[in-house]
């Protein structure tokens, strides 16, 4: 039996155009004698469409997707990914359901036993899980059918039923597993290992198929995959793209045409590729294609613009330089060379003249009371203002441009630098962002060789430097990691060599400016632990406060 993997990028709720793609590629696989054409999970709607789930109309919709997909299914099998209502008077109204379509009509149904539960997931909000277990047999060959997590239950297990266990007693022949498994930078090996455990512990060929592109935070990378019943990979879809390939099943899998692929980029451009596609996609799926950021002659400020150039194109990408009194020459002269090397718009206007307005306004409220913080974060607000301008004016997007390790300690202005439709670089610790930049620099000089080795600073009071305030970012960053990806306490993290008190400071900082991370824009997730829906910390509680 040939068998084609339909990698897609698919628009929550933009049923028309998911249907479209879903049947042109059904249309060129019956052409090419493809006999069954796969696609991913919910696919039909797209994947993760939250509390549209509880809609009515939106239920309905997936219903006449499904319908208007299996009238195509003649000569044909296809699986596609879409909710399904529970008949049943017990238990959550849905189940997360491929569906089999043959001879036009639904065939089989097969629905999603482990509901993940964590990190960005929240499937068990709306969905019911299965618990009656089947293989489906398609042309002859027995199936089993299987939803993205219900394969993952194998290394350390969070679940009490095992799917694969209770199908291997009908004697399956073949593994399909169809899923909506986004990125993060170590996601490759863990998927392509978890599987190939599969393949090894059953003795069975799997042929898996996820989504591609990226849907608000959440990026997709694609890498669908085939491997053999010896857990080795056979060969990977293109990631970061659309893509499909035909493979020809024969108690084996054996790729139709072409030459294995394998993917084999390095942790820091597989963020950048992650990064621009989730940019792009952001603008593209909400219909905007101008973007507009401030640009500050430091590294977080010139690594965004870059990204976004690479995403919209220099021409949809506008930059404001708003130095202060307190702005270095170098500063201004940086931006300007960088605008120049990427070839952007950029306008240049002084704050000077708004700050002190301001502070004279103030002056009857603030008295004689010294230069705090209070007059820094007036001068990132006025920024925050103008950008704002430009975004109302002209429909240019504010791209925001704080890190992780800002977001993370709070050094970051609210309604003022954190500003922003879309936070790009905010799951990158500064010191990733300095090995970003250095990667795009890997073939001559385009971010100013200056920007990236001068030492960092807001530049919002005389002489003012990062460290002024913080440790150094390699110190930093380690601390943070322990304490945000790794959940370690303040005891752990100072056994491993940092000052208890560097600790109890940085970790208090942490928890302390939780309520800056709810105001924040949407974070493009690349880590395990992005700041945002994935990590649910309260407010007011006392932890480490």
């Amino acid at each position: 039996m040939q068998i084609r993997l339909a990698q897609l990028n698919y628009h929550i709720g933009n049923f028309e155009q998911n249907v479209r793609k879903i049947v042109g590629e059904i249309k060129i696989a019956k052409a090419d004698r493809v006999e069954l054409i796969v696609f991913s999970e919910l696919s039909v709607c797209g994947y993760p469409p939250r509390d549209f789930l509880e809609f009515e109309d939106f239920i309905s919709k997936c219903e006449d997707s499904i319908a208007e997909i299996a009238s195509h299914c003649i000569g044909i099998t296809a699986i596609v990914g879409a909710p399904l209502r529970n008949t049943s008077v017990n238990g959550k109204s849905l189940f997360n359901a491929a569906f089999v379509l043959e001879n036009g009509v639904v065939k089989n149904m097969v629905r999603k036993s482990l509901l993940p539960n964590y990190d960005i997931f929240d499937e068990y909000r709306y969905f019911e899980p299965n618990r009656d277990f089947d293989i489906v047999e398609i042309n002859g060959v027995r199936v089993a059918l299987t939803i993205c997590e219900d394969l993952w239950n194998i290394e350390d297990p969070l679940y009490i039923t095992n799917p694969m266990d209770e199908l291997m007693e009908q004697n399956p022949q073949l593994m399909i597993n169809i899923a909506a498994s986004p990125f993060d930078f170590n996601h490759r090996e863990d998927r392509i290992r978890v599987l190939s455990a599969n393949c090894n512990k059953y003795g069975l060929p799997l042929l898996y198929v996820n989504h591609v592109g990226a849907q608000t935070e959440l990026i997709f990378d694609g890498g669908s995959m085939a491997i053999d019943s010896t857990g080795k990979l056979l060969h990977e879809l293109e990631y970061y793209k659309e893509d499909k390939a035909s493979f020809e099943y024969n108690k084996g899998l054996k790729l139709v045409s072409g030459e294995p692929r394998f993917d084999t980029r390095l942790k820091i451009e597989r963020i950048h590729d992650a990064l621009v596609l989730g940019v792009a996609e952001y603008f593209e799926k909400l219909g905007f294609n101008k973007a507009v950021l401030g640009l500050s002659g430091g590294i977080d400020s010139a690594v965004v613009l870059y990204l976004a150039v690479e995403a919209l194109g220099k021409e949809n990408v506008r930059t404001l330089l708003m130095p202060s009194e307190y702005s270095s020459a170098h500063s201004i002269d940086d931006s300007v060379k960088l605008s120049e090397n990427l070839g952007t718009a950029y306008d240049i206007v002084p704050i000077k003249n708004l700050f002190e307005n301001f502070r004279k306004d103030l002056n009857p409220m603030f008295g004689n009371l010294p230069f705090n913080l209070a007059e820094e974060n007036l001068q990132a607000r006025i920024r925050g203002v103008l950008l704002m301008g430009i975004s109302n004016k002209f429909g240019n997007i504010v791209l925001n441009t704080s890190n992780k390790s800002e977001c993370a300690v709070g050094y970051s202005t609210i309604y003022g630098d954190m500003n922003g439709g879309l936070s790009v670089i905010a799951d990158l610790y500064k010191t990733e962002v300095y090995d970003l930049a250095r990667w795009i620099n890997r073939n001559g000089e385009v971010i100013p060789e200056n920007i990236i080795t001068k030492a960092p600073s807001a530049e919002l009071r005389p002489d003012q430097k990062d460290s002024d305030s913080l440790p150094e970012y390699a110190v930093l960053d380690e601390i943070l990691i322990q304490y945000i990806e790794n959940r370690k306490g303040p005891a752990e993290i100072a056994a491993m060599g940092h000052s208890e008190e560097l600790v109890n400071r940085i970790l208090r900082l942490v928890n302390l400016n939780e309520y800056k991370r709810y105001q924040t824009p949407p974070i493009l997730r690349v880590s395990k632990k992005a700041f945002g829906m994935g990590r649910r910390v309260p407010i007011v509680g006392k932890y480490l406060c």
